[in-house]
């Protein structure tokens, strides 16, 4: 049976009744373009790819900086919460709190202190606790709009960054 785009069986749907549960079409048509699986032995080759390609992107973090020892450091973008989310519950249950100075990264353990420091010239700097989980890449961590503040990264939003751990968790 095809979708209503003409194709036999859409790689998020994986061959159930196509689009039953799907609110945004046009989001989903962009996805679904060009893209057939008509065989369970390619269904199960996508799922292999798409694994290896997660397990590759985890794999760029140091073990060290995954146990969050005392002086791992690391290099990338930082951005800030929006204000909107104070309230929310972050990945360990706490709320957040735009006042405290708290971060997020995908992979440094929850309670452990790092500090951020601007590389583009400022040299700015503030410790922050991890308590939230973000997405990696390029993007390496999420601060607090308090943290925020202090490193003067209200107006641009992101900005180029170190982080170095300079307290284990507890």
């Amino acid at each position: 049976m095809a979708c209503p785009f003409g194709i036999p069986r859409c790689a998020a749907c994986l061959g159930r009744r196509c689009h039953a549960n799907h609110r945004n079409l046009a989001a989903f048509r962009s996805l679904a373009q060009g893209v057939v699986m008509t065989t369970g032995a390619e269904r199960r080759l996508m799922l292999v790819a798409v694994g290896l390609a997660t397990a590759a992107g985890c794999a760029s973090y140091s073990a060290e900086l995954r146990a969050g020892k005392r002086g791992e450091r690391e290099g990338g973008l930082a951005t800030y919460y929006s204000p909107r989310l104070a309230g929310h519950k972050t990945a360990n249950g706490e709320r957040y709190d735009p006042k405290q100075f708290t971060a997020a990264h995908p992979v440094i353990p929850f309670g452990t202190h790092v500090q951020v420091t601007r590389t583009d010239g400022t040299n700015r700097a503030v410790i922050v606790r991890v308590n939230d989980r973000c997405k990696g890449g390029k993007k390496i961590i999420d601060v607090s709009e308090s943290a925020a503040r202090q490193l003067d990264m209200l107006r641009v939003g992101i900005v180029p960054v170190e982080l170095e751990v300079v307290a284990p968790p507890p």
